[in-house]
This record gives C-alpha cells, structure tokens and sequence, in this order.
C-alpha cells in the first residue's frame, strides 16, 4: 500500500468520525448550552491529550510550532465548535451537512494560500461558484433571507478549513496525535476559565442521550477523529487527502435521519450533490507554486 493510498483510509476515517459532529452537536446542544459544549469538549479532549504527551515523551515544541498550534488551536479547538455549536441549537444537522459542503475547496485554499502557491483562475471559479451555491441554499432554506445561523456556519467553514489545513502541515513533522494534543493544551488558558464560568452559570443538567452526544464530540470529534485526519493528511498531502471529505455530507445527512429522525428532503441531497461536484472540479484545478 502507497503513502498516499494509507493516507486516504486514514483520512476516511477521520472524516466517518467527523461527519456524526453535527447530529451529536444538535442533540447536545439542544438541551445544554450551546457555547459551553463547543468549550467543554475541548477540556474533556485536553485531559486525554495531557497523559498521552506524557506517556510518549512528546518533545515540547518550537516557537515556529507553537505559532502553527495556535492558529489550529484557533480554527478547530476554539472557532469551529464554538460557530458549530450555536448554529446547531437553531437549524437541523442536515441543514449545516450541506453548508460544510463546501468545506473542503476551502480547505486546500487555505493551504494554497498560507503556504505559498498560486491557485489558477480555474480554482477561484470553483470557490466561487461553490460558495455561490451554499448561499443559495442557505437562502432557499431561510425563505430569502440569511439568518445568523447560517453566517455562523460560513464561520465555522473559514475556522475548520484554516485549522485543517495549518494542522495537517505541522503534523508532517509532529505527528498528528500530537498536533491535536499541543493544540488543546494550548488553548486551555483561554477556554478552561471559560468553560468554568459558564458551567457555574448553566449548569450541565442533560438526559442521557445528551450526555452521550457531548461524550462522543468529545472523545471522537475533538480528539481521536484528528489523530486519523491529521495523518492522513500528512502522508497523502493536504490537496490529495482532502477529496475524501467529499463523502462528509451524505454521511452526516445519514446520521441526522438515523439520530435524530430528521427529514432527508429532495433539495438538501441535490443541492449536497451539486456542491461536492462543483468542490471535486476545483479539487483539480492546478495550484502553482509562488516565485
């Protein structure tokens, strides 16, 4: 088996455990507060990551690095759950599944982007049109309008896709395990306070199905999905790896049915369609190298 071929299973994987994010969100988030789940996950993460340094000897990293962790730690420790989190107390799981669509064009340009190459006019008509489509969407749902839950998930695209792609960069070198780890810990001065106040303010009084929805986004999403995404992406390359999170709406438009009962209508599967067609195209748009 090639890197690159190792590198896409791992990645699909990765993204199997990432795709039921949002229907565990929804029903977590339903039933405790929105921002202190998006935080508290995060604290659950880092009391897993702190032992695993420790127990690998993890080596503390560089200034270069810890600059790389903060800006993931930004995207996929603090933005995107927290954008996620209060966007899913309002619209259906299904809902976001199509908007993430766009996820993964956005993705390779941020790595086109932040690590010095040059999209062609190819790939900005993609990204364009890509995201031409999700408003059009959001706004076909939102009967005309764009409601704030829907700018909070373009908000959480921008998050993931800059955390995805500075993480997947940095995990050539750190490991994906402990691109993750170093990111969750770093973030705990900011979010463990946080996460303390709003628990005192809220509480965490939940059924326990919610319970085990905030578990699962804990445990899966915030932490072991990266270990397999982050690998993945570094053996078979951000560009390449990254196709594989084509395959994330159709999974979470399954799990909003199976989870959460939700209604699968026409428009969400044919706009899912039409937007990962549009992604894939621009997926194979060449990227120049800068200078």
């Amino acid at each position: 088996m090639t890197q690159e071929t190792k590198g896409m299973w791992l990645g699909a994987l990765g993204i199997a455990m990432f795709s039921l994010t949002l229907p565990f969100t929804r029903i977590a988030v339903l039933e405790m507060d929105p921002v202190l789940v998006a935080l508290a996950r995060a604290v659950i993460a880092a009391l897993c990551a702190a032992p695993l340094l420790w127990w690998e000897r993890a080596a503390l990293p560089d200034a270069a690095q810890v600059r790389s962790l903060l800006i993931t730690a930004a995207g996929v420790v603090i933005g995107f759950p927290v954008f996620m989190s209060i966007a899913m107390h309002d619209v259906p799981a299904s809902h976001g599944a199509v908007v993430l669509g766009i996820l993964p064009l956005m993705t390779a340009l941020f790595a086109a982007l932040r690590f010095g190459e040059r999209p062609s006019t190819g790939f900005w008509i993609a990204a364009l049109l890509g995201s031409a489509l999700v408003v059009a969407f959001a706004l076909r749902q939102g009967g005309g309008e764009l409601h704030m839950a829907d700018l909070l998930l373009f908000a959480a695209v921008v998050s993931a896709a800059m955390g995805y792609a500075e993480g997947g960069r940095l995990a050539r070198t750190m490991g994906g395990p402990h691109v993750i780890s170093w990111a969750l810990l770093l973030s705990m001065p900011i979010v463990l306070p946080v996460t303390i106040v709003l628990l005192w303010h809220h509480g965490m009084q939940a059924s326990p199905m919610a319970w085990v929805s905030f578990g699962y986004v804990s445990l899966f999403s915030m932490f072991i999905g990266f270990f397999f995404w982050y690998r993945g992406l570094a053996l078979g390359g951000i560009a390449r790896v990254g196709q594989v999170q084509l395959i994330q709406p159709f999974l979470t438009l399954l799990g909003s049915a199976l989870l959460l009962g939700e209604v699968l209508e026409a428009d969400n599967f044919l706009f899912a369609l039409v937007i990962i067609a549009v992604v894939a195209i621009g997926r194979k748009m060449p990227i120049g190298r800068q200078g």
